[in-house]
């Protein structure tokens, strides 16, 4: 039978029984034939599409194993106004901004996303009388870059309902004055999210993801996670299953009920959840992870309050995490916690051994996720308990140098995101973005990986840098493992979905600090294309 789609030309398999082919075609959304051109040419018919790559390279679809494609959706939206360190580098942009959302918006409130004073210098403290002062009778909401913590001001407060009594969500809190009142702070998500509700339009949502969609599809991803899934998303994704040009994996939040309505056996190859996520602590960027060395005393971890000499702190005790993964992991669910600090990575571990003593598991693949302070002790215990990390190496190009200078110092701050240390112990790993926090960028993830340069040119632990195949195989194979999807996409393989990335040329052939600047020419989903470079 003539296949719908032959590729001739480079072919990067991430097959290491075949690594790189010079064809492949494609019949029904599978891939039916890999190898030479005479081997794949019997499959040309009269109206197969054949593509000609000539310089370029097709390789596996990139996986984003650590997303927020759900969230990303609207925050990413005309309604959020977007002031990230990627769109805006100044404190003089960031505040005008501001100034022009709450007068634009008057009684709609300003919400805006990306605030950054380790990035954006000269940014003024957001207490709650500056707050109030810039909109001081309508909603004001400005999302930490992290995603970690918000600033609201008293309109919004009132608003969302918030008073001095309101309780903290588990694993999240408000921050209070001395006096008990509210301070205009929340921190985690259980406290920060609630907080954009007045921003979206449950109408216009479909649009925003499916606008989504079109952003992973522009940098060659075409399976992602989604690590902190509310379930009342699930009738919208249901419904727009057809229209999804990116697969989704979602790991359902925690919560307070410690139960879930989902059962294994559920979705397909395009939707499904996979897992439960769960947060020891937060970000580096607000002080509340969980360390066992401090925060240096600095101009930048003053900037963003750390009190001289500490070392962070978790969002859950011992007793609460092995609450939650004991409600979770003896039913068959994945678990994936985020962890920065070495600290709290020591206290995963051990509610980890515990569980799975209790109700052992031999494909568990349970996950940490982040891991910047990971040291390669712990990396190795990991390992031995089958436990894999997926890692947010691309905070080295944008906080490598405010890392070792201005927060943790040479000692920890330059081993950051120890992705060597990690594979050398066999561990299959990932690398992943975090976006909103950092755009969707795969092809820079690689390339920081192999190089582990930060913005000022130095390289960070070069010990800890990776081999191109490592670094693509973290963005493809080993992502699509983690995601436990690696039976039908992450490879090129027969009987895989055609799940491809057109790339301007094999990121095996050019220099590593080059990877980066790679086009993405076009991007196929089961075969069909669904992103080209405009030509």
């Amino acid at each position: 039978m003539p296949a719908d789609l032959v590729i001739f030309g480079t072919v990067l398999t991430v097959d290491d029984a075949q690594p790189t082919a010079e064809a492949l075609a494609v019949t029904d959304g599978r891939i039916v034939a890999v190898g030479s051109r005479a081997d794949v040419e019997p499959h040309r018919g009269p109206d197969t599409d054949v593509v000609e790559l000539g310089d370029g390279c097709v390789m596996p679809g990139f996986v984003e194993a650590h997303g927020h494609p759900l969230m990303e959706a609207i925050v990413l939206a005309q309604r959020i106004v977007d002031i990230r360190p990627v769109t805006m580098r100044s404190s003089g942009e960031v505040l005008a901004a501001i100034r022009a959302e709450v007068r634009n918006r008057g009684a709609e409130g300003a919400y805006l996303n990306g605030w950054d004073p380790l990035l954006q210098l000269g940014l003024p403290e957001p207490t709650l009388a500056w707050l109030d002062a810039q909109a001081p009778k309508t909603p004001l909401v400005i999302i930490h870059n992290s995603g970690h913590k918000a600033y609201f001001n008293t309109a919004a407060a009132h608003a969302n309902g918030l008073t001095r009594d309101t309780p903290d969500p588990k694993g999240a809190k408000y921050g209070r004055a001395a006096d008990g009142e509210l301070d205009g702070t929340a921190e985690e998500t259980g406290a920060v999210f609630s907080l954009i509700g007045g921003a979206i339009d449950p109408n216009g949502y479909p649009a925003m993801l499916l606008a989504e969609c079109a952003r992973l599809n522009r940098a060659g991803l075409t399976t992602c996670s989604e690590m902190a899934f509310d379930p009342s998303f699930q009738p919208a994704l249901d419904a727009l299953r057809p229209e999804l040009t990116v697969r989704l994996r979602t790991y359902e939040m925690s919560t307070a009920a410690l139960s879930t309505d989902s059962s294994l056996d559920n979705g397909d190859d395009v939707v499904k959840q996979v897992g439960i996520k769960i947060w020891v602590d937060g970000s580096p960027w607000i002080g509340n992870i969980d360390l066992t060395f401090p925060y240096l005393d600095t101009e930048a971890t003053r900037a963003i309050g750390v009190t001289p000499g500490s070392c962070g702190h978790a969002n859950y005790t011992r007793e609460q995490l092995h609450e939650i993964v004991e409600a979770y992991l003896p039913l068959g669910w994945q678990m994936a916690c985020h962890v920065q600090g070495d600290n709290g990575v020591d206290t995963i571990l051990d509610v980890y051994e515990q569980a799975l003593q209790a109700h052992p598991r031999p494909d568990h693949r349970l996950r940490l996720e982040h891991v910047g302070a990971i040291s390669p002790e712990q990396l190795q215990r990991a390992h031995d308990l089958g436990v894999t990390c997926s890692i947010f190496v691309d905070q080295i190009h944008y906080w490598g140098d405010v890392l070792v200078d201005g927060l943790f110092g040479p000692e920890h701050g330059s081993r950051w995101m120890p992705a060597g240390s990690a594979v050398k112990t066999g561990m299959k790993i990932s690398l992943h973005n975090d976006p909103p926090v950092t755009p969707e960028e795969p092809l820079r993830n690689m390339s920081v990986a192999v190089t582990r340069t930060a913005p000022s040119g130095r390289v960070l632990a070069p010990d800890e840098r990776l081999t191109v195949e490592q670094a693509i195989r973290a963005q493809t194979i080993d992502a699509a493992w983690q995601l436990f999807a690696d039976d039908v996409i992450g490879s090129l393989e027969v009987g895989k979905y055609a799940d491809l990335v057109v790339l301007s040329a094999d990121p095996r052939a050019v220099p590593p600090d080059t990877i980066a600047d790679l086009d993405v020419l076009a991007t196929y989903l089961a075969g069909k294309r669904v992103y080209a470079k405009a030509s």
